[in-house]
């Protein structure tokens, strides 16, 4: 560790602290300029070090198991791996979607609830109605939707169900959002806030049903190679492009999907990685993408107007559940280039600022149940698609997001309340106001949670101290001797587990869902415990020593065996939960001040032999981005600073960094191209939810080159 300081310190460029005296370190307390100089060929070389450092055991593991033969060893491996990755500390799980209190006139269960991709968010098939859907009668929706799973019937139970209970349905719905899209072209983003827009625009080949069931939508058959490697799709035949004012434009072929490939790869926008080997496993794909092989060569082929076929490097068994994702999105090859596209990586990176092509939503064609109109920090409307080839499975009409600042803790409770939106989730504040009122008890429900994973991560590598985009924006007040500690302190691994042990997040969650739900929606760990279990018998090596795991064995327990034997006191797997199934949600399995303090004690000790002094009296300043217009929000950050100073008892000061509007916030971390314009020492605003069916769709973000990497400040 005292080799590796020193490497690093003196490669990053700051004045080095090693051999110094604690009073030479503290001499320099000038204000820190916005960026600290460095190049791109040395922040990378730097990024590798760190890398290679901290999550070069994590890699080495993960990538022995995407060369297993099956899917149970790949899995068996993958928990294996990311045991190493949570004890590493370098993201700390926080929460999921979901788990708090709710209110809302949507029918449970009436779009899918599959754990992947964004089919979760097509929300024409779900059942609306006039009023707020008494708790009671939820409860029995959700009793006949286990029993009808599967059947294709539970759709019609439900709206014969609260017709007869008295209930008025609607053809439309209101909800809330807190971030504009950033742009309409699905297929060169990498942002939730853009894509759960999106989806309601375009159909895929496959999507699942609301029981969970994988539906042709854009295809009406496919066949598989008995080698696995060549999947052939059929599209459907008459489907109609059209414009934002439903003007027809094309037909739906094979060659849309071709073209929404090419494209995807060409813009490189953070998930053309799901195409290669760190995905779909599509010949050439990853070779394209370097600039390697023609296009011609990738293996994605129309065979003639209606016939479509993927080739593939190994067969991969997850492919089919990767469908309902935009990587896989059709997109009319006419119509992109007739607003400024391109094809060829080169060509469109040259040319990508002038391309108009999915600006606005007057800017892209639609195949799905709606277009959509926006008006920034207002409103998006997505309204029917009179072309659209399934209109009769539309239950919605019309769907309107309406935006929410966050700053009044009330607005979307009242706005519900006043029939402005069909639902809310219930904060805190909102929980005591709808008790006020009388609603509470009769209305409220706990939402079910959802496979996203937000965390706190923890910034190795940091070089800029005011948002990319604003200088003037979430300024850091730290002095450069006081960034210069903080970030030999980050690339400790046992700081990190301090500040990770030390960080109540039962408390943080409780300011946003109330202290009854602290712990419904926390997490544990970065791919939920339950997302897989392994489908037959499976030998692994734990430390040297044999462990066979039978079939069922969920991928959490692997998980939590790996990090028993090296030591680390967190847990990420409790075995007695949910009723003894088990389970890596819903309790805090990473707090605990002892444990805090003694990796706090080893990290000190390793600090103070590359010459960082950190006691007390001169303790390491982390930044916090906090959103002070939000209550909730500011509450929250509020919560993080007092359990990290207490528990590390001064040792570590929280210093959170006022962001006046949300897209400060966000500007912070969650709009950043790369880690070196991560303006954070600790960032809670990002998340991960699953693109497919294995666990390689959350760990594939955490190697060099992955997409969440950033989020840690390498690459």
């Amino acid at each position: 560790m005292k080799k590796l300081l020193v490497v690093l310190l003196s490669m990053l460029m700051v004045v080095s602290m090693v051999g110094c005296s604690k009073e030479t370190v503290e001499e320099d307390n000038s204000p820190l300029a916005a960026t600290l100089e460095i190049d791109g060929s040395t922040y990378n070389e730097v990024s590798a070090t760190l890398y290679e450092a901290n999550l070069g055991e994590y890699n080495d593991l993960y990538s022995k198991a995407k060369e297993a033969t099956t899917n149970s060893e790949r899995w068996a491996l993958m928990a294996l791996a990311e045991a190493k990755l949570m004890e590493s500390a370098v993201y700390v799980p926080t929460s999921s979607n979901g788990g708090n209190y709710s209110i809302s006139g949507v029918a449970p269960y009436t779009s899918t609830a599959v754990l992947w991709g964004n089919d979760s968010y097509r929300y024409y098939t779900q059942v609306v109605t006039e009023e707020l859907i008494k708790t009671a009668d939820r409860d029995e929706m959700k009793a006949k939707y286990a029993e009808l799973k599967g059947t294709g019937t539970y759709l019609s139970w439900v709206k014969t169900y609260l017709k007869d209970k008295g209930y008025t349905l609607k053809d439309s719905r209101s909800l809330g959002y807190t971030s504009d899209p950033q742009t309409w072209d699905v297929l060169a983003t990498s942002r939730a806030a853009d894509s759960e827009a999106i989806v309601n625009t375009y159909d895929g080949l496959m999507e699942y049903d609301a029981e969970g069931v994988q539906q042709y939508a854009l295809a009406t058959s496919h066949s598989i190679s008995d080698d696995g490697l060549t999947v052939t799709f059929t599209i459907r035949q008459g489907v109609k492009w059209v414009d934002v004012q439903g003007r027809e434009v094309g037909e739906v072929t094979a060659d849309d999907f071709v073209a929404g490939a090419q494209h995807c790869m060409d813009a490189q926008e953070g998930l053309e990685y799901l195409l290669g080997a760190a995905g779909a496993n599509i010949v050439n794909a990853d070779e394209y993408v370097a600039g390697d092989v023609d296009f011609s060569e990738v293996g994605v082929k129309a065979l003639d107007t209606y016939t479509l076929q993927y080739t593939l490097t190994q067969p991969t068994p997850y492919f089919m559940s990767m469908l309902g994702y935009g990587v896989f999105a059709p997109m009319n090859r006419a119509y992109f280039l007739s607003k400024g596209g391109v094809f060829g990586v080169a060509e469109y990176q040259h040319v990508a600022g002038e391309i108009a092509y999915g600006t606005t939503p007057e800017n892209i064609v639609y195949c799905g149940p709606y277009t959509a109109s926006v008006v920034a920090g207002n409103s998006v409307v997505f309204t029917a698609n009179e072309s659209y080839w399934n209109k009769d499975a539309v239950n919605l009409k019309k769907i309107v997001w309406l935006f929410n600042d966050g700053q009044d803790p009330l607005k979307a409770y009242n706005d519900t309340m006043n029939d402005v939106l069909d639902g809310c989730g219930l904060g805190s504040s909102a929980v005591v106001q709808a008790k006020t009122d009388g609603v509470f008890d009769e209305y409220s429900y706990v939402s079910a949670t959802d496979a996203t994973a937000f965390g706190m991560f923890l910034n190795m590598n940091r070089y800029t101290f005011t948002n990319f985009n604003d200088t003037t924006a979430a300024v850091s007040t730290k002095t450069v001797n006081q960034a210069e500690k903080t970030k030999a302190a980050m690339q400790n691994v046992h700081f990190r587990r301090a500040i990770a042990m030390a960080f109540d997040r039962a408390s943080y969650n409780a300011q946003s869902v109330g202290e009854d739900l602290k712990l419904n929606s926390l997490t544990n760990s970065y791919t939920p415990g339950k997302f897989v279990s392994l489908e037959e018998d499976v030998t692994v090596e734990i430390n040297g020593k044999s462990k066979t795991y039978p079939a069922g064995t969920f991928y959490g327990q692997i998980m939590q065996d790996q990090i028993d034997a090296d030591g680390v006191k967190i847990t990420v797997w409790d075995p007695t939960a949910d009723g003894g199934v088990g389970s890596s949600t819903g309790f805090d399995g990473w707090y605990n001040v002892q444990n805090a303090q003694k990796e706090l004690k080893q990290a000190v000790k390793e600090l103070k032999e590359a010459g960082v002094n950190v006691s007390a009296v001169n303790p390491v300043y982390i930044d916090l981005p906090a959103y002070v217009a939000s209550e909730s929000m500011l509450n929250r950050a509020k919560a993080f600073k007092q359990s990290i100073e207490t528990a590390l008892e001064g040792a570590v000061i929280v210093n959170l960094v006022e962001c006046n509007t949300a897209a400060e916030l966000y500007s912070a971390g969650y709009y950043v191209s790369t880690g070196l314009e991560n303006n954070y020492d600790v960032y809670d605003i990002s998340g991960w939810g699953p693109d497919y069916g294995d666990p390689s769709s959350y760990l594939d973000t955490l190697v060099p080159g992955g997409y969440m990497i950033k989020c840690i400040g390498v690459y």
